[in-house]
């Protein structure tokens, strides 16, 4: 087969798609002499030549898999590899459903925020957390307003207090740059 450029593209042997570099090798791929072989039904057939692994497995109509490369001699299993990684895909699938993943939300303010806007953005709050995420205040400083970091302090203590009933500190809350941080999860 040839592309485009001319050069010639080799076509990839054996199942499907070429193979990732954590698959193991099957059949006709495994090169070794000799290897430990452990039958159909899980029982160690003992060290076998590759002739006799390839040979048991074709009886079966199964396929002899590479399973631990590494070994002196490498270990090799006579399975059905279709269904292998058919149950591996479903028990991949099936922990990722059990993951909880946690979304953090951010809530910017200023240390002059007026008194309505405060409210507002508290309404935001309460939404994020009654939904089960944890939620980040940042107090962003302008300007001269680094200086009187008392006045974010303050914005803050009334947030806390806002919040109170439904969301805990996570911990004391931190200053980044021109920013004061506190991070709040859900009660």
């Amino acid at each position: 087969m040839r592309s485009q450029g001319g050069s010639i593209i080799k076509k990839a042997k054996g199942r499907g798609p070429e193979k990732g570099k954590n698959e193991p090798r099957l059949n006709e791929e495994i090169r070794i002499p000799e290897v430990r072989l452990i039958d159909a039904d899980g029982h160690q057939a003992g060290i076998v030549k590759i002739a006799e692994a390839l040979a048991m497995a074709e009886q079966r109509d199964l396929d002899l898999v590479e399973i631990a490369p590494k070994a002196d001699p490498p270990v090799c299993r006579v399975m059905d590899y279709g269904k292998y990684k058919y149950q591996q895909s479903k028990k991949e699938k099936e922990s990722k459903k059990k993951q909880h993943t946690i979304h953090i939300k951010e809530i910017r303010l200023r240390p002059t925020i007026d008194e309505h806007d405060i409210e507002f953005k508290m309404k935001h709050a309460r939404k994020f957390l009654e939904q089960g995420n944890h939620l980040k205040i940042r107090i962003l400083f302008r300007g001269r307003q680094i200086v009187h970091p008392e006045l974010g302090e303050a914005v803050l203590n009334r947030v806390r207090q806002e919040l109170e009933d439904l969301a805990k500190l996570d911990r004391s809350p931190v200053r980044e740059g021109r920013s004061l941080i506190a991070n709040f999860i859900p009660k």
